[in-house]
């Protein structure tokens, strides 16, 4: 049962909370179109380039199980102003950077900040009834696209009439504002239980669970381009970041087993609907990303190589994306909360592998690529809303942060892994190296992109079919 029993209070909650997804999301897609000009700024290649929204997703898969632990040690609310405030900080950090490294810095401060999500997850959670709780988390949920769509519309009017960093400076007072709204009007009634319980945080597990990700992420942006590029000295700094997470991953479970308060609880990982349904989440966060960071770059290449086009061009191709996902996250939530969530997730993960299997064969005009485009979200949206609904109502409510930190912890990952493989593809499949002109992606990376997606998406597929199957069987 939901720890608030007034439920014009949770609709207030939800309000709250959501706009703080809208102004979140918003500064993030503002900067998609500002992408091709960071490049160009700080003569940087195209893999280096996923670092700016690679460094700030690691950042997040990072700390989002960490932040789900302290929540339920410390109050959610407590918790979630601290995150908010980091957020700010590393915000006005992007705003002010004049330099690439300055810039992931911040973005890395910023991803701290994105572990408010599962926080707000857990409140709305506590705070609706379980028959409404699939309701709340598609406004939630839907409210990212909806910052999203504003995001990118205004973040290319800014960035070709301004500049880059007022995508940033543009969310500070926003932020701040939204900051004192949450510690006067949001009310969590765990606060107090908690601050009794005095839970310490598990600090070995979680410095070796900072290692096993951060390594594991950071070693696939430096895996080589080329065949070419495949020698010894390339290899190495690859081969010691995957072989470190590899030996510290069971380091680190052997902790959790032993661990008195363990970081992440191990019973949650092996549970039979959680882990594949972590696993499908994990493999929208990828096709979600990898359209992020590749259209921008398709877009505003020069012809025969791309569309020639601007910042805004890029928002308009992404727009109906943004929009069909709105509408869908929207609807979603009460098409589950009707007919359960295994079948609009099942449903979802079919249209977006079809969505993608036309982007990969056809993409010959911006429109054709929008249209493509409008199908994929409809698919993913749909896909999104169920699985989340599947892990939030698969979880024991007493562990519902640490849960949820764990999903979005994987989410994150298969985010990560996103831009990281798009800028493998663009930076090993180049024109004009040879030359002295500059150089951009052919068509043949933006091919091997698509085509990896619907390979994702096929998995999706086969992971909704076998939560289904599992469900059945509890069911017997």
């Amino acid at each position: 049962m939901p720890q608030n029993n007034s439920y014009q209070d949770a609709w207030i909650a939800l309000t709250i909370l959501s706009s703080l997804a809208l102004i979140t999301m918003y500064g993030e897609t503002m900067l998609i179109p500002a992408l091709p000009y960071l490049i160009d700024d700080f003569d940087i290649s195209y893999n280096t380039s996923s670092w700016i929204l690679t460094s700030y997703l690691i950042a997040g898969a990072v700390m989002t199980p960490i932040i789900g632990k302290l929540s339920d040690n410390y109050g959610k609310k407590k918790i979630l102003l601290a995150v908010i405030i980091i957020y700010v900080l590393g915000t006005l950090l992007g705003g002010l950077s004049n330099n690439i490294f300055m810039l992931i810095m911040s973005r890395i401060v910023q991803g701290i900040g994105l572990a408010m999500f599962p926080v707000a997850f857990a409140i709305i959670r506590d705070k609706f009834p379980q028959e409404k709780l699939s309701i709340g988390q598609g406004i939630f949920t839907a409210v990212f696209s909806a910052g999203a769509v504003i995001g990118l519309g205004l973040g290319a009017t800014i960035v070709e009439y301004f500049s880059w960093h007022m995508t940033f400076l543009s969310i500070v007072p926003l932020m701040i504002t939204l900051l004192i709204v949450v510690y006067k009007r949001i009310h969590v009634t765990d606060e107090k239980l908690v601050s009794k319980y005095q839970a310490r945080i598990d600090i070995k597990g979680t410095l070796i669970l900072v290692i096993v990700v951060s390594t594991f992420l950071i070693g696939l942006t430096y895996l080589p381009y080329t065949i070419s590029d495949i020698t010894y000295s390339n290899l190495m700094p690859t081969i010691i970041l995957f072989v470190t997470s590899a030996v510290f991953l069971p380091i680190f479970l052997t902790t959790q087993q032993s661990a008195h308060l363990p970081i992440v609880d191990l019973n949650l990982l092996k549970d039979r609907i959680l882990l594949p349904t972590n696993i499908l989440i994990m493999t929208i966060g990828i096709s979600f990303f990898l359209i992020f960071q590749t259209l921008p770059i398709m877009v505003q290449s020069p012809v025969p190589l791309g569309f020639g086009g601007g910042p805004v061009d890029t928002a308009a191709v992404q727009l109906p994306f943004m929009i069909i996902s709105f509408i869908i996250s929207v609807l979603s939530g009460f098409l589950v909360s009707k007919i359960g969530n295994l079948k609009p997730t099942l449903i979802g993960c079919i249209i977006s592998t079809l969505g993608f299997i036309a982007l990969f064969i056809y993409h010959p005009t911006l429109l054709i690529i929008s249209s493509e485009l409008a199908i994929i979200a409809f698919g993913l949206a749909l896909a999104e809303i169920g699985a989340f609904n599947i892990s939030l109502v698969s979880a024991p409510i007493h562990l519902s942060g640490t849960s949820l930190g764990i999903t979005m912890l994987l989410f994150l990952i298969g985010m990560s892994i996103g831009p990281s493989v798009s800028g493998i593809f663009m930076e090993s499949f180049k024109s004009g190296e040879n030359t002295s002109q500059e150089s951009y992606p052919k068509p043949l990376a933006y091919d091997l992109i698509f085509l990896t997606a619907v390979a994702i998406s096929i998995i999706s597929v086969i992971l909704t079919m076998l939560i289904a199957k599992r469900r059945l069987q509890e069911l017997a």
